[in-house]
């Protein structure tokens, strides 16, 4: 009786170049676009010089583009809020890069503060709000790029029951 090894039977990884995993230019699972949120929050010189604030609406700049995906960057002064929508056939990652804005959604609320992340796919329903009394920074990367952002009425929402400023656990 024969017992190969599972060396043996595929043979060493590191001399069968390809099997090998190509780094790609750009990134193509929930993984890497969460990564890849991270990385350009962790470098504030690829976004910090570009942020604006508009006390009339919520200031945007798409900072990068991909095949099929997009990055935007949001600045949110205190009381600003997207409203309760979903992003369409986009999946996304929302990151929080300054200050602290709170999400709304059926499930409840939660404040998001610098570093925290949110990965959400399609037609995902929520509100993100800007309760706190200094400015916050977000990131948005959208995969597919962002078509459509339909918005809605909050009767199942946290949103809907919660007073405006009030956060809940």
């Amino acid at each position: 009786m024969n017992s190969d090894s599972d060396l043996q039977i595929a043979g060493d990884i590191l001399e069968v170049p390809h099997l090998l995993q190509v780094e790609r230019e750009h990134p193509a699972t929930v993984a890497e676009f969460v990564g890849l949120a991270r990385s350009i929050a962790a470098d504030r010189s690829q976004w910090e010089h570009l942020v604006r604030y508009d006390a009339a609406s919520r200031w945007y700049h798409r900072l990068r583009t991909g095949p099929g995906y997009e990055v935007w960057l949001l600045s949110w002064v205190p009381g600003q809020g997207s409203g309760l929508h979903d992003h369409g056939r986009s999946s996304g990652v929302l990151t929080v890069l300054d200050g602290t804005l709170t999400e709304r959604t059926e499930r409840g609320t939660r404040a998001l503060r610098a570093g925290a992340q949110r990965v959400f796919a399609p037609g995902y329903m929520h509100e993100v709000v800007n309760d706190a009394l200094e400015s916050a920074v977000s990131l948005h990367v959208y995969y597919p790029g962002l078509t459509e952002m339909p918005m809605h009425t909050a009767p199942h929402c946290e949103a809907a029951r919660t007073e405006p400023g009030a956060l809940t656990a």
